[in-house]
């Protein structure tokens, strides 16, 4: 099987996004992009907090015991 240079390199991308997103995570550092899809998906009422809100309202969460799941 033959694969296109375009492809191979949209597949690294793709693949260091998820290693990316994935040690963020494990250190405990939330997805703000996902966020924003999630809330666009699911939630198209609410306002979509800016980063810097986003980010204080997860470590809050984080740190005060409070969890923070909506769904």
């Amino acid at each position: 099987m033959k694969v296109s240079l375009s492809d191979a390199v949209r597949a690294l991308r793709s693949g260091w996004r998820r290693a990316v997103q994935t040690a963020r995570l494990s250190c405990g550092i939330p997805d703000y992009a996902a966020y924003v899809q999630h809330l666009r998906e699911y939630h198209p009422d609410r306002v979509v907090p800016s980063y810097e809100a986003f980010f204080r309202e997860r470590q809050a969460a984080r740190y005060k015991g409070g969890g923070g799941r909506c769904c």
